[in-house]
């Protein structure tokens, strides 16, 4: 962010709620804490759902194939889903606390034109739309 000073000069100002710093370290710390707890929610739903404690090496060979491959579905699955909620919860923060999204986020088009938009689009272009393209 820059102010521009009295005399026309812009001035860095530092450490502003919205920096770019300020976002890298929630967005970094936000991913260390998703892949710890990601660890601690994969081995409670695997205790929960066979009554085990969860493989703890897949290479050993006393540990069944079936169980090493249920174990990397599992856990995998559950890390991702861990921080994605994670992480997502900290983007939404960060916009609560700032008003704009975090830095090199772009907002999604979640709108799509209607068929009125679309034809008067191509109307101000000088062109004519088909029967088909207006959707008959």
């Amino acid at each position: 962010m820059a102010k521009k000073k009295a005399d026309g000069k812009a001035k860095k100002v530092k450490g502003s709620p919205g920096s770019k710093g300020a976002w890298k370290l929630m967005d970094r710390g936000s991913t260390i804490a998703a892949g710890l707890l990601a660890r601690e929610v994969s081995a409670l739903t695997w205790r929960v759902a066979t009554g085990k404690k969860p493989p703890t090496s897949d290479r050993h060979p006393d540990t069944e194939v079936k169980e090493a491959v249920a174990w990397a579905v599992v856990g995998g699955a559950l890390a991702e889903l861990v921080r994605v909620l994670v992480r997502r919860s900290t983007a939404t923060y960060y916009v609560k606390s700032t008003g704009h999204l975090p830095p090199g986020m772009k907002p999604l088009k979640t709108t799509e034109p209607t068929l009125e938009e679309s034809a008067q689009t191509v109307k101000k272009a000088g062109r004519k739309l088909s029967r088909r393209s207006r959707g008959r």
